[in-house]
């Protein structure tokens, strides 16, 4: 019998390329080896931010098998599923609840492989992830492990094995089929389709012209223009920028056809930017800003380009980030996200059991209320 090693790696770029994106399935960039090492290799995680790597790789014949992204992390920021309260309970309690284990993509709340294994191998190989996992946890001394937006088989995997579960709320784009952008209008109800007609009239009214580009069409000077817009929106609402030109350029080089850059002009100047990636079935909305207010440019860069994008590529699902409930109005539908969360003290995990059962009952509540507002007509609805 060949034996299995298992190694704990602090940086992704002690794992070959081409045996990480082996694993990869869907092509998602967001966990291709080129995005989480580009993170790395450019100063948005680290000791800085809080997020330092601790990948675990799993081996058979000096061959990946098996892996996780991993972060040991001493903060909660860039996560998207909120434990501060968490926190303030075990600071009240006098004990530590950092450092943590997170597997996700640093600061991307998008759905995807959290374990990655070779297909058909599954069952042997998502247990010794979580048993790794685990073990490492308790040799460090962490409070807990989550596992944030994992794909529908890493959840199901996460919670047979007793790991709490938390419920949130997004609004996914699906597409159907649709030949064109108006017939994807024609799905709505009058007054949703009246209103979209509407912002993109008044973009186009002001004068503003949009650029659709990649990696291979995109400038350097098209790159630093989105940071200055990236940056802008940060420090506008006083969060922290992580990612930088570096990290933008060198992902846009190395994952060309993968990138989706929305650039806005108007009188000879770039005005606004959104930018997002591409796996081949689905496209990540990431980041937006501007330097000027036009009335509707934000959903015409965010959204609608986006969903023209999909139908051109024909792309089924558009997930254009957390939270907003004024994306419904634009033909996105709620959409339930999951993540999976192991607790070690005895003393806090039943609390936080219960914790997490009557938020997965308000979400629930959520849900329905906003089934109401299906933008689509009779029949048409996702």
């Amino acid at each position: 019998m060949v034996r299995l090693q298992i190694a704990i790696h602090s940086s992704i770029g002690e794992i070959p390329a081409a045996e990480w994106n082996g694993l990869v399935r869907d092509n998602n960039p967001l966990i291709r080896h080129e995005f989480l090492h580009a993170m790395e290799q450019q100063g948005c995680v680290g000791e800085r931010f809080g997020w330092l790597p601790r990948h675990i790789g799993v081996y058979r014949d000096d061959h990946l098998v098996a892996a996780m992204p991993l972060y040991e992390k001493y903060n909660s920021y860039g996560e998207f599923v909120f434990d501060n309260a968490w926190a303030d309970a075990y600071q009240r309690a006098g004990m530590a609840y950092f450092p943590k284990l997170v597997s996700a993509v640093p600061y991307t709340p998008a759905s995807g492989q959290r374990l990655l294994a070779l297909p058909g191998q599954e069952s042997e190989l998502f247990p010794l992830l979580l048993e790794t996992v685990l073990q490492l946890a308790g040799q460090m001394g962490a409070s807990s492990f989550h596992c944030l937006f994992p794909s529908p088989e890493g959840f199901e995997f996460l919670a047979g094995q007793g790991l709490l579960t938390r419920h949130d709320v997004q609004f996914h784009w699906h597409n159907h089929g649709y030949p064109d952008f108006d017939r994807f209008l024609a799905s709505l109800i009058a007054k949703k389709r009246k209103n979209i007609r509407q912002e993109r009239r008044r973009v186009a009214d002001a004068g503003v012209t949009l650029r659709r580009l990649n990696g291979h069409t995109a400038t350097d000077q098209d790159w630093r223009q989105f940071t200055h817009f990236y940056n802008k929106t940060f420090s506008e609402k006083w969060g922290m920028a992580t990612l930088n030109y570096a990290f933008f350029r060198q992902v846009a080089e190395q994952l060309p056809d993968r990138v989706l850059l929305v650039l806005a002009d108007l009188e000879g100047e770039c005005i606004a930017g959104s930018l997002m990636y591409q796996s081949d079935t689905t496209l990540f909305g990431r980041h937006w800003g501007a330097d000027r207010w036009v009335d509707g440019l934000h959903f015409e860069a965010c959204y609608y380009q986006g969903i023209e994008h999909c139908i051109e590529q024909g792309l089924s699902c558009f997930e254009p980030g957390a939270q907003g409930e004024h994306k419904l109005s634009r033909g996105f539908v709620p959409t339930l996200t999951r993540s999976s969360h192991w607790i070690s003290d005895d003393g806090f995990r039943e609390p936080i059991a219960r914790y997490t059962e009557h938020e997965q009952a308000a979400i629930a509540a959520y849900l329905e209320q906003l089934q109401s507002s299906n933008p689509y007509r009779e029949g048409l609805a996702e």
